[in-house]
Protein backbone atom coordinates (compact mmCIF):
# COMPACT_ATOMS: atom_id res chain seq x y z
CA UNK A 1 0.00 0.00 0.00
CA UNK A 2 1.06 3.61 -0.53
CA UNK A 3 1.71 4.25 3.16
CA UNK A 4 4.92 2.22 2.77
CA UNK A 5 6.44 4.71 0.31
CA UNK A 6 9.24 6.50 2.23
CA UNK A 7 8.75 10.16 3.06
CA UNK A 8 11.68 11.29 0.91
CA UNK A 9 10.13 9.64 -2.15
CA UNK A 10 6.69 10.99 -1.34
CA UNK A 11 8.18 14.48 -1.26
CA UNK A 12 9.89 14.00 -4.61
CA UNK A 13 6.56 12.87 -6.11
CA UNK A 14 4.65 15.82 -4.64
CA UNK A 15 3.71 17.23 -8.05
CA UNK A 16 3.04 13.86 -9.68
CA UNK A 17 -0.75 13.50 -9.56
CA UNK A 18 -3.38 11.93 -11.79
CA UNK A 19 -5.42 15.13 -11.91
CA UNK A 20 -9.00 16.15 -11.17
CA UNK A 21 -9.68 16.41 -14.90
CA UNK A 22 -9.65 12.60 -15.03
CA UNK A 23 -12.42 12.06 -12.48
CA UNK A 24 -15.45 10.12 -13.73
CA UNK A 25 -17.67 13.15 -13.01
CA UNK A 26 -16.00 15.17 -15.78
CA UNK A 27 -15.82 12.37 -18.36
CA UNK A 28 -17.25 13.90 -21.56
CA UNK A 29 -18.79 10.57 -22.56
CA UNK A 30 -21.28 10.92 -19.71
CA UNK A 31 -22.69 14.19 -21.01
CA UNK A 32 -23.97 17.03 -18.84
CA UNK A 33 -24.65 15.88 -15.27
CA UNK A 34 -28.01 17.64 -15.05
CA UNK A 35 -29.45 18.25 -11.58
CA UNK A 36 -27.33 18.78 -8.47
CA UNK A 37 -27.86 16.22 -5.70
CA UNK A 38 -27.13 17.20 -2.10
CA UNK A 39 -24.49 14.67 -0.97
CA UNK A 40 -23.06 14.90 2.56
CA UNK A 41 -21.68 12.92 5.47
CA UNK A 42 -22.44 13.25 9.19
CA UNK A 43 -18.78 12.34 9.81
CA UNK A 44 -17.01 15.17 7.96
CA UNK A 45 -17.80 18.40 6.15
CA UNK A 46 -17.28 18.90 2.44
CA UNK A 47 -13.62 19.78 1.88
CA UNK A 48 -12.61 18.77 5.42
CA UNK A 49 -10.15 16.13 6.57
CA UNK A 50 -11.41 12.56 6.79
CA UNK A 51 -11.45 11.17 10.33
CA UNK A 52 -8.67 8.62 10.76
CA UNK A 53 -11.07 5.71 11.30
CA UNK A 54 -11.99 5.79 7.61
CA UNK A 55 -8.37 5.51 6.47
CA UNK A 56 -5.55 2.96 6.47
CA UNK A 57 -4.30 4.58 9.69
CA UNK A 58 -7.49 3.60 11.52
CA UNK A 59 -10.23 0.99 11.27
CA UNK A 60 -10.40 1.49 7.51
CA UNK A 61 -14.20 1.42 7.30
CA UNK A 62 -16.19 3.39 4.75
CA UNK A 63 -17.79 6.66 5.94
CA UNK A 64 -21.55 7.19 6.28
CA UNK A 65 -23.23 9.12 3.46
CA UNK A 66 -26.54 10.93 3.08
CA UNK A 67 -28.16 12.43 0.00
CA UNK A 68 -31.26 14.35 -0.98
CA UNK A 69 -34.00 13.79 -3.52
CA UNK A 70 -32.82 12.91 -7.03
CA UNK A 71 -34.33 14.30 -10.23
CA UNK A 72 -37.55 12.87 -11.64
CA UNK A 73 -37.01 9.73 -13.67
CA UNK A 74 -34.19 8.36 -11.52
CA UNK A 75 -34.14 4.55 -11.64
CA UNK A 76 -31.06 4.02 -9.49
CA UNK A 77 -27.69 5.36 -8.38
CA UNK A 78 -24.01 4.65 -8.86
CA UNK A 79 -21.36 5.77 -6.36
CA UNK A 80 -17.72 6.15 -7.34
CA UNK A 81 -14.99 7.34 -4.94
CA UNK A 82 -11.67 8.39 -6.49
CA UNK A 83 -8.37 9.96 -5.44
CA UNK A 84 -7.24 12.29 -8.26
CA UNK A 85 -4.10 13.21 -6.31
CA UNK A 86 -2.63 9.71 -6.46
CA UNK A 87 0.85 9.57 -8.07
CA UNK A 88 -0.48 7.62 -11.04
CA UNK A 89 -1.75 8.08 -14.59
CA UNK A 90 -5.38 7.78 -13.49
CA UNK A 91 -7.24 8.51 -10.25
CA UNK A 92 -7.13 5.69 -7.72
CA UNK A 93 -10.57 4.09 -7.31
CA UNK A 94 -11.47 3.62 -3.64
CA UNK A 95 -15.04 2.38 -4.04
CA UNK A 96 -17.59 1.47 -6.71
CA UNK A 97 -21.27 0.82 -6.02
CA UNK A 98 -23.64 0.01 -8.85
CA UNK A 99 -27.41 -0.33 -8.87
CA UNK A 100 -28.27 1.43 -5.62
CA UNK A 101 -32.09 1.58 -5.54
CA UNK A 102 -33.82 4.83 -6.49
CA UNK A 103 -35.40 5.13 -3.03
CA UNK A 104 -32.05 4.81 -1.23
CA UNK A 105 -30.98 7.97 0.63
CA UNK A 106 -28.13 6.84 2.84
CA UNK A 107 -25.22 4.47 3.31
CA UNK A 108 -24.32 3.50 6.85
CA UNK A 109 -20.75 3.60 8.16
CA UNK A 110 -18.91 0.48 7.03
CA UNK A 111 -21.55 -0.39 4.41
CA UNK A 112 -19.11 -0.65 1.47
CA UNK A 113 -18.10 -4.26 1.96
CA UNK A 114 -17.33 -7.18 -0.38
CA UNK A 115 -20.66 -8.71 -1.46
CA UNK A 116 -19.74 -11.59 -3.73
CA UNK A 117 -22.16 -11.53 -6.65
CA UNK A 118 -24.15 -8.58 -5.35
CA UNK A 119 -27.43 -8.07 -3.56
CA UNK A 120 -30.88 -9.44 -4.32
CA UNK A 121 -32.09 -5.93 -5.23
CA UNK A 122 -29.48 -5.60 -7.99
CA UNK A 123 -26.93 -3.50 -6.15
CA UNK A 124 -23.30 -4.57 -6.40
CA UNK A 125 -19.97 -3.52 -4.92
CA UNK A 126 -17.45 -3.30 -7.74
CA UNK A 127 -13.69 -3.60 -7.88
CA UNK A 128 -11.44 -0.85 -6.57
CA UNK A 129 -7.99 -0.07 -7.99
CA UNK A 130 -6.49 -2.94 -6.00
CA UNK A 131 -8.88 -5.30 -7.85
CA UNK A 132 -10.76 -6.20 -4.69
CA UNK A 133 -14.32 -5.49 -3.63
CA UNK A 134 -15.21 -3.03 -0.93
CA UNK A 135 -13.79 0.19 0.47
CA UNK A 136 -10.10 0.86 -0.21
CA UNK A 137 -9.03 2.99 2.78
CA UNK A 138 -7.14 6.20 1.93
CA UNK A 139 -3.38 5.73 2.37
CA UNK A 140 -1.54 8.62 0.68
CA UNK A 141 2.27 8.54 0.61
CA UNK A 142 3.94 10.33 3.51
CA UNK A 143 5.14 13.76 2.40
CA UNK A 144 3.08 13.77 -0.80
CA UNK A 145 0.75 16.48 0.48
CA UNK A 146 -3.01 16.52 0.88
CA UNK A 147 -5.13 14.20 -1.25
CA UNK A 148 -8.75 14.74 -2.23
CA UNK A 149 -11.10 11.77 -1.94
CA UNK A 150 -13.99 12.61 -4.23
CA UNK A 151 -17.33 10.91 -3.60
CA UNK A 152 -19.38 11.03 -6.81
CA UNK A 153 -23.05 10.01 -6.69
CA UNK A 154 -24.78 9.62 -10.06
CA UNK A 155 -28.57 9.51 -10.49
CA UNK A 156 -29.34 7.35 -13.51
CA UNK A 157 -32.30 7.04 -15.86
CA UNK A 158 -31.53 3.35 -16.32
CA UNK A 159 -29.42 0.81 -14.44
CA UNK A 160 -28.24 -1.91 -16.79
CA UNK A 161 -27.39 -5.38 -15.56
CA UNK A 162 -23.61 -5.81 -15.41
CA UNK A 163 -21.36 -8.72 -14.69
CA UNK A 164 -20.79 -9.36 -10.99
CA UNK A 165 -18.19 -7.07 -9.40
CA UNK A 166 -17.89 -4.52 -12.23
CA UNK A 167 -14.85 -2.31 -12.67
CA UNK A 168 -14.61 1.40 -13.36
CA UNK A 169 -14.62 1.16 -17.16
CA UNK A 170 -17.70 -1.09 -17.23
CA UNK A 171 -19.63 1.25 -14.94
CA UNK A 172 -18.65 4.37 -16.88
CA UNK A 173 -19.71 2.74 -20.15
CA UNK A 174 -23.04 1.70 -18.62
CA UNK A 175 -23.70 5.27 -17.39
CA UNK A 176 -23.05 7.01 -20.73
CA UNK A 177 -26.05 9.12 -21.71
CA UNK A 178 -28.03 8.10 -18.60
CA UNK A 179 -26.86 10.59 -15.95
CA UNK A 180 -29.72 12.75 -14.65
CA UNK A 181 -27.98 14.24 -11.64
CA UNK A 182 -24.72 14.37 -9.75
CA UNK A 183 -23.73 14.81 -6.12
CA UNK A 184 -20.15 15.59 -5.07
CA UNK A 185 -18.50 15.40 -1.67
CA UNK A 186 -14.76 15.80 -0.99
CA UNK A 187 -12.84 14.54 2.01
CA UNK A 188 -9.09 15.14 2.35
CA UNK A 189 -6.26 13.21 3.97
CA UNK A 190 -2.48 13.47 4.21
CA UNK A 191 0.49 12.00 6.04
CA UNK A 192 3.54 13.76 7.40
CA UNK A 193 1.78 17.11 7.74
CA UNK A 194 0.04 18.89 10.58
CA UNK A 195 -3.52 17.61 10.69
CA UNK A 196 -6.13 20.38 10.98
CA UNK A 197 -9.02 19.92 13.38
CA UNK A 198 -11.89 18.50 11.34
CA UNK A 199 -15.55 19.23 11.92
CA UNK A 200 -18.47 17.03 11.08
CA UNK A 201 -21.25 18.04 8.73
CA UNK A 202 -23.32 19.22 11.71
CA UNK A 203 -20.43 21.28 13.10
CA UNK A 204 -19.26 18.89 15.81
CA UNK A 205 -15.55 18.38 16.32
CA UNK A 206 -14.35 15.15 14.73
CA UNK A 207 -11.09 13.30 15.26
CA UNK A 208 -8.42 14.05 12.67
Amino acid sequence: MLEHIPAWLGGMLHNVRAGHSKLVAVDPDLGEPGAVIDLSSPAFADGARLPERFTADGAGVSPPLLWGEPPEGTRGFALIVEDPDAPALSPLVHALLWGLPADERRLAEGAILPDGDGGADGRDVGRNSYLSQGWLPPDPPTGHGSHDYVFQLFALSDVAALDANPGRSAIVAAMAGKVLGLGLLVGTYSRGEAAPIATGAMGQAAPA
